[in-house]
């Protein structure tokens, strides 16, 4: 296809998808398979959210396609309807694989699409294959029938397409979920071999809270003329999120954590650290300080995190301690607090942090900590958009306390200028020698002084007048 003809197609997709958007759309308006809106139905879904309401169209079209947009803004559904409403469940072949980068994540999408599964007549198998689990009994059920729909992490797909006990060559559609995370952790080889096992013809689905230059190899290796749509939000954060911006200064910063998180009873609260250390540090003082904690990152084994997450999920713990690790790759529901014991290292986790709470129009509030060291990092984040509300922790609440650049900010007090400073500001507005204007603004600064400490004087000196008059 030529160039023109490529860039007609791209835009005229991308202002149909804009028109779209100014309409208000119930998911009845898709016009699904029945037994899909009785799933939607069951989980209350009525209304699409931005992401959907413009990529489902583009998914139903069969055109390749890279999403991208922030955690949380529906992009699991986003692929699954289509997917479904495409499906053929009297087939014996896969029609669909579904990578993700973690186990957590991937038992999620299983999850969902389990549940929407369920609503068919006709059985549509759908099976999970992730590390960890029981490789050979995955093989033997593989002999008696294969899957409709392949979910799981790369590598163990990968390992059962190797073998040649998973057969994937006629599936129709490829969704690489959370691409970013999934190049970040090095299983994009192991996806690029993937795509080289499905048939030419397969459409791919590319979904990414971001679209590093890394990826673009991939993208360009194996995406046709893919319609790339980037899901603007009015707001990085959640409006439903308090933004809160706590110091640590002069402050033990595991007891000023302890604190605050008995004083506020959360639902559930997620504290994000930057090392395992830093986890089990923080872990062991708020277990012994008698707190219900759960701990969770890439040290744990997957069994344990498994059986820790099962914890969570039925309430056993009130506080988690985690890692980025979580913040990608765990999707918790019920979070009413974040807590970013120090400010990420790769400021794009920051957002996925802070996601963790806020979640389907409920109401969360994420603190971070900070030190004066902190404070190019906060820019940076404030470049992004992010605003933060400056807050204390004081008499067992928090408290609205002064902004962290007030000394920058302040301005000066205008004063109004005399015949002797009027002439010293003319001449430092004259081209002279170097180091003269600051000798002037020296004597300008100098003569306020005075004239400041002279006032102060006065008043002083009034004051005690007065007071000694009153007796």
């Amino acid at each position: 296809m030529k160039r023109a003809e490529m860039l007609f197609f791209c835009y005229n997709d991308r202002d149909r998808l804009d028109r779209k958007e100014e309409v208000n759309m119930s998911f009845k308006d898709f016009n699904f398979k029945t037994f899909i809106q009785e799933a939607l139905d069951e989980i209350k879904f009525k209304e699409p959210t931005p992401v959907q309401q413009k990529l489902i169209p583009v998914v139903r079209s069969g055109r390749d396609l890279v999403g991208e947009s922030k955690t949380g803004s529906g992009k699991t559904h986003t692929f699954l309807l289509p997917i479904f409403e495409k499906l053929n469940p009297k087939s014996g072949d896969v029609q669909v694989v579904i990578t993700a980068p973690s186990r957590e994540l991937a038992t999620q999408i299983y999850q969902a699409t389990k549940q929407i599964a369920k609503h068919s007549e006709t059985e549509i198998r759908v099976v999970n294959y992730v590390g960890g689990t029981d490789k050979q009994r995955q093989i033997e059920k593989l002999k008696v029938a294969q899957p409709h729909i392949v979910i799981g992490t790369p590598g163990r797909i990968y390992d059962l397409v190797k073998s040649g006990d998973l057969a994937i060559h006629k599936a129709h559609t490829f969704v690489v979920d959370e691409a970013d995370m999934t190049m970040d952790m090095g299983f994009l080889d192991t996806v690029d071999k993937i795509a080289a096992s499905l048939p030419k013809e397969v459409q791919i689905l590319v979904f990414s809270a971001t679209i590093p230059q890394k990826l673009q190899p991939f993208l360009k290796k194996y995406l046709t003329n893919p319609v790339m749509e980037q899901i603007k939000t009015s707001t990085v954060i959640a409006d439903t999120i308090d933004n809160w911006l706590v110091s640590t200064k002069g402050r033990n910063k595991n007891e000023q954590i302890l604190e605050m998180l008995k004083g506020m009873q959360p639902y559930l609260a997620m504290i994000f650290v930057n090392t395992k250390e830093r986890a089990d540090d923080l872990h062991s003082y708020l277990v012994s300080n008698g707190l219900r904690v759960a701990k969770i990152h890439g040290g744990i084994p997957p069994r344990e995190r498994k059986r820790i997450m099962n914890q969570v999920k039925k309430l056993d713990f009130e506080y988690i301690v985690a890692t980025d690790l979580a913040a990608r790759g765990i999707d918790i529901e019920g979070v009413s607090h974040v807590i970013n014991d120090a400010i990420p290292q790769d400021l794009s986790f920051f957002v996925h942090r802070v996601g963790r709470t806020g979640r389907n129009g409920l109401s969360g509030t994420a603190i971070t900590l900070y030190q004066p060291s902190d404070d190019s990092d906060i820019r940076e984040l404030e470049k992004m958009g992010i605003t933060f509300e400056p807050k204390v922790y004081k008499d067992g609440e928090f408290q609205d306390t002064y902004d962290r650049d007030r000394r920058a900010n302040r301005e000066k007090a205008y004063q109004k200028l005399d015949t002797e400073m009027i002439g010293l500001v003319k001449k430092k507005k004259k081209k002279i020698k170097p180091g003269y204007k600051k000798k002037i603004q020296w004597k300008v600064d100098e003569k306020r002084k005075r004239e400041r400490r002279a006032a102060n004087r006065a008043k002083g000196r009034a004051e005690r007048k007065a007071k000694k008059q009153s007796f």
